[in-house]
């Protein structure tokens, strides 16, 4: 089973571009949910994703709800600077979930709370709020497929 990249609400082109790179790279499957803070055919969005989007599973969603329905029996992790666990003190396993909020604003306190026991932090100076999206997503990925061993990946 693949993993999974869900941005809520995300609002920098560029960085959205980035990471549909990083699950072509990874066989990680994007999930985007609406509303966007651009445009799906933004030429910084394609830019960004190179000639690599034939191969990004991508789902739009509604809402995060929507998600949760959809995929009820997965295991979801909450990227933000306020966990108190780091995302290295995780045990991933295929088909898990990583959740990233908006840009400017993180996740909801209501999708926080209601994942409080899988919200996870990366460990950072406090020179800065933020990690930026797109390379927290990497650094994530690529540490569930550490504790994985590289499946399927060259």
């Amino acid at each position: 089973m693949p993993l999974h990249i869900v941005l809520v609400e995300p609002e920098i082109p560029a960085n959205t571009g980035n990471i549909a790179r990083t699950c072509a790279a990874t066989g990680t499957h994007l999930h985007l949910v609406r509303p966007l803070g651009f445009r799906t055919d933004d030429a910084t969005l394609k830019r960004a994703g190179l000639d690599y989007w034939h191969a990004v599973h991508i789902e739009y969603h509604d809402s995060f709800a929507e998600v949760l329905e959809k995929y009820s029996e997965g295991r979801f992790f909450y990227a933000t600077t306020k966990a108190e666990k780091r995302y290295c003190d995780f045990s991933f396993q295929d088909g898990d979930f990583f959740v990233f909020g908006k840009e400017t604003k993180g996740l909801s306190a209501e999708i926080l709370e209601s994942g409080k026991e899988t919200n996870m932090r990366m460990p950072m100076s406090d020179a800065v709020r933020s990690l930026n999206l797109s390379n927290s997503a990497a650094i994530i990925v690529y540490e569930a497929l550490r504790q994985l061993d590289f499946p399927k990946l060259v």
